[in-house]
């Protein structure tokens, strides 16, 4: 029996139907994608609340003391969907496996998307600041359809490959602007003061944020496509005006802060003018009470 016959040639509801797509009709992910009803960054009002759920495929599981809480893949997606269909959600970031999911399933229509790039430094790897680009590139990102790419590029000036990480940095940055895509740089000034083999740790001081901005925002044959993915950390006003890069604010690890604190922070990195809006995923996705709607629906309101 077709895949046609079997789950039609669209959308699918059940997460069967995604595996048989899969198996009968692989095809389909690029049919979808090249139809799909796009939303870019110019049809926002110039803010933007973008779900992210690239973690996984860096190994990287927990959510505050759950250790395993994304490892149902089921789950996860039915959280994103719930969370992509609250009003005033913009769009998504995720590697390819997650946005197919969506796509098949017909979650990323009228969305604005972001596609993960660099997942290959794996999360307690004794090479984790070596970023590989594993995921996406540029022509695939353009081929999707998608608004641009986001890399993480973090820091560490004891490790010498960081020096790896900046230099594909800078080249990714370069191929998303040939290509006329955003390049979304993470960057983060980052340590292992356990000494080799242990835990990386960002500096999350305004100082260090500081630095990797001026960093960050040199890399490539120019910056006008480049946007910063930025944490939320003390004096705002001093670390934004490090820059003249539109800037989302990530939203971390829930474990790290109580849910009204966190938000008080974003909502004072918000107040600042090149601050356009969140990229959120574990802290709304699986947020205290567990009720993703109203989660959503709240960091919304912060940035309507």
């Amino acid at each position: 029996m077709s895949a046609a016959t079997t789950v039609g040639g669209g959308f699918v509801s059940t997460y069967e139907d995604v595996t048989r797509v899969r198996v009968e009709d692989p095809g389909r992910f690029a049919r979808l994608a090249a139809t799909r009803r796009r939303r870019t960054v110019a049809d926002t009002d110039g803010t933007m609340m973008i779900i992210a759920a690239d973690h996984p495929a860096r190994g990287a599981l927990g959510v505050g003391p759950r250790a395993d809480a994304m490892a149902s893949r089921t789950e996860l997606l039915d959280r994103m969907r719930e969370a992509l269909a609250v009003p005033g959600v913009d769009g998504v970031l995720g590697t390819a496996d997650i946005l197919e999911d969506l796509l098949v399933m017909g979650a990323l229509e009228d969305k604005v998307v972001f596609a993960s790039m660099n997942r290959g430094g794996l999360q307690g790897a004794s090479w984790e600041i070596e970023d590989r680009f594993t995921a996406y590139d540029a022509a695939s990102i353009r081929a999707a359809g998608f608004d641009g790419g986001k890399m993480l590029t973090r820091i560490d000036l004891d490790d010498d490959r960081t020096s790896f990480i900046l230099e594909a940095s800078a080249q990714a940055v370069t191929d998303l602007a040939r290509h006329e895509l955003i390049a979304m740089v993470e960057p983060f000034w980052s340590s292992r003061p356990g000494g080799p083999g242990t835990t990386v740790v960002n500096d999350l001081s305004p100082e260090a944020v500081i630095k990797s901005i001026h960093v960050a925002q040199g890399l490539g044959s120019t910056s006008a496509y480049t946007w910063l993915k930025l944490p939320a950390v003390d004096d705002m006003e001093r670390v934004m005006d490090a820059t003249t890069m539109p800037t989302l604010i990530l939203g971390g690890d829930p474990a790290d802060d109580d849910p009204a604190t966190l938000r008080a922070s974003w909502k004072r990195a918000l107040d600042r003018p090149n601050v356009r809006g969140l990229v959120v995923g574990r802290t709304l996705l699986y947020p205290a009470g567990d009720d993703v709607t109203a989660a959503v629906r709240a960091s919304v309101d912060m940035i309507r």
